[in-house]
This record gives C-alpha cells, sequence and structure tokens, in this order.
C-alpha cells in the first residue's frame, strides 16, 4: 500500500510513548523502527512492558539508576522521527510498527501520526481490544496487522487479563473484511493459553478467514518480573511459569493453517 500524506485536522491529540526502538528485528518484516505507546485496558498476568500500562508518566528504578517513563508527543514530532529514517526502511524492506501497551488506546493520536507520513510500511501491533470505530480508524491506515488471540472462553480470558473478549472477537471479524493482511498471534502461556482445548478453538475461529497470513505461536517471556519490581508493580502470576509451554502446531495444520512457533 503505498502512502499518501494527508491534510493534518484541526486540535490533533498529542500522545504519549514510553520507548523507541531503532532497528528492531522482530517485530515485523524487515528492519522497523517500533513506538511503544503507552496505556492499555487489559491486565494480563503475562504481560511483559507493564510500564506500558498505564497511560501516565511512571519512575522506573533500576541498577543503572531512577528514569520517568513516559513523553509526550505530538503527531508531527513522531512522524518526523520515522520520516527521517524512511529511506533505511524502505530499503531493508521494514518499515514502522505502533506497539505498547495497546496503540488502539491512542487510536487518533496513532492515525495522525500515520497520516503524516512519507511512503513507509505500517504494522499494528495489538490485542483488538477497542472500538469497533476506533480499530478501523487505525487498521485502515496500516498494510499490516499482528493481531493477539489469547483465550477463546470468555470467563478464563476476564479472569487473567481483567476483560471479557467480546470486542475482540467482533474485531477480528471486521478485521477479516477490511481487505488488510493480518498474523493472529497466541502468546504461549503455561497451563492458560497453551492448552489444547484453548488452541484448538483458536484454530477453529481463525480458519478460513480472508486475509489471514498465518497463525504464530510466542514463546513465554520469563523476563517480566525484574520490569514489575523496577516500575515498583507486583508481579503475582497464578500459573506455574517454570512450566514447559505446550508447542503443538497440529490444531493448525489440521485446519490447513500456516503456524509458526517464533
Amino acid at each position: 500500500m503505498q502512502k499518501r500524506r494527508r491534510e493534518p485536522a484541526g486540535d490533533e491529540p498529542c500522545g504519549w510513548l514510553f520507548d523507541i526502538k531503532e532497528f528492531a528485528v522482530h517485530d515485523g518484516p524487515g528492519i522497523r523502527l517500533t513506538l511503544f505507546l503507552k496505556g492499555c485496558p487489559l491486565r494480563c498476568q503475562w504481560c511483559h512492558n507493564p510500564e506500558g500500562i498505564d497511560p501516565h508518566p511512571q519512575t522506573m528504578t533500576g541498577p543503572a539508576g531512577t528514569r520517568v517513563v513516559g513523553r509526550r508527543f505530538t503527531p508531527g514530532e513522531v512522524a518526523s522521527i520515522i520520516n527521517v529514517q524512511a529511506d533505511i526502511l524502505r530499503a531493508n524492506e521494514g518499515g514502522v510498527t505502533f506497539s505498547g501497551g495497546e496503540p488502539l488506546h491512542q487510536a487518533a493520536f496513532v492515525a495522525a501520526v500515520i497520516d503524516r507520513l512519507d511512503d513507509v510500511h505500517v504494522l499494528l501491533d495489538t490485542s483488538g481490544f477497542a472500538s469497533e470505530a476506533d480499530f478501523r480508524l487505525v487498521a485502515g491506515r496500516c498494510d499490516l496487522i499482528y493481531f493477539d488471540l489469547k483465550l477463546m472462553d470468555d470467563a478464563r480470558h476476564r479472569a487473567y487479563t481483567g476483560a471479557g473478549n467480546a470486542c475482540i472477537l467482533a474485531n477480528l471479524r471486521v478485521l477479516a473484511g477490511m481487505g488488510v493482511p493480518y498474523v493472529v498471534r497466541v502468546p504461549l502461556v503455561p497451563g492458560v493459553t497453551d492448552t489444547p482445548d484453548n488452541l484448538r478453538r483458536i484454530a477453529a475461529a481463525v480458519q478460513g478467514l480472508p486475509g489471514l497470513e498465518r497463525v504464530e505461536l510466542l514463546p513465554y517471556n520469563r523476563a517480566a518480573g525484574g520490569k514489575y519490581r523496577a516500575a515498583g508493580m507486583t508481579f503475582a502470576p497464578d500459573y506455574d511459569e517454570t512450566r514447559p509451554c505446550n508447542t503443538d502446531t497440529s490444531p493448525f495444520i489440521e485446519q490447513g493453517i500456516e503456524v509458526r512457533v517464533t
């Protein structure tokens, strides 16, 4: 999708970022610039970016000392950072990735940034937890979507993330009709999301959906605990995070779905 700048709207919203990672190689195709936006409506027990949950700046303390996480930007400031590197990103078949937190928590800001970009590949990395209007606002401006599916059972989703999954599944159906390619990603959490039943239900939910490129199973990240302590937050999962994850891909292969364990 070739990007064309749109006329900026008046009174564009500012946004809050907690990190900008250059030369990222795990956040989409090619070499990428990844923007981590603050604020997330979910409270996943396994969140590996706890400093992205609170939408406001916060203090983190570590071996290197104390630092404030969270900085306010205008859409123009962020777009300028990206556009300066656009030639390098294109030359390496990459682009920009909006991650978080949950970037749709600041949907109007993300859309305003995208509207100011030069011709650069745009990827949205999202939980899908947003209103349909906010989802369409950003997804319709992107070239590729990374869409997380965690738990298909609504009660278990609520227990482990603090919210139900109805709007996530609704937005997945919206995405399937938008003509934007997407990858469904499943964070493997031992005994929670990696159960045979949950993986079978995810495979059944995505089988045959238009626009689906593949499913990716993401290994569990055991580094989260230290970041919680640095942010003055409590990390208290009610599952055994030392248990090996189930990486069985057969539920997807049986449905004819391309699947990768990343």
